[in-house]
């Protein structure tokens, strides 16, 4: 069985690196684009995503119009979406919840946390009757 797949959008090497040898671990492969504009090929090309886990600032596209392209989706409407940003500012969070994202970490950020959250949202969107399911 394949391992299930992250959407990562992050833009700073180190964060993206760890992220991924973070995600890895826990079980997931990761597709890791670094600015919004692969982010939107990736979410064309027809490739299934458990989650997503968005910068804010990004280049080309921001993390708030990829939540956007997201939940228009058909395929990718449902996914959860977590934001992992510098913006700590409550109207950020507010927005990008309103948007439709599913939790918001600030960076920087533990990695037991991290790990914690999207196991959880994973693991919420494969119950029936829960958005994804």
């Amino acid at each position: 069985m394949a391992e299930p797949l992250i959407l990562l959008v992050e833009d700073d090497p180190l964060v993206g690196e760890l992220l991924e040898y973070l995600l890895g671990r826990e079980g997931f492969a990761v597709r890791w684009v670094r600015d919004g504009r692969a982010a939107h090929e990736q979410i064309n090309a027809g490739q299934s995503f458990v989650c997503a886990v968005l910068d804010v600032m990004l280049p080309y596209v921001d993390g708030y119009s990829l939540v956007r392209e997201l939940r228009a989706s058909e395929q990718h409407g449902d996914i959860p979406i977590l934001m992992l940003t510098a913006r700590a500012q409550e109207q950020d969070v507010v927005r990008a919840l309103d948007l439709g994202a599913d939790d918001y970490l600030v960076k920087p950020f533990q990695p037991g946390e991290l790990t914690a959250r999207l196991r959880r949202l994973v693991r919420r969107s494969d119950q029936p009757g829960r958005r994804g399911a």
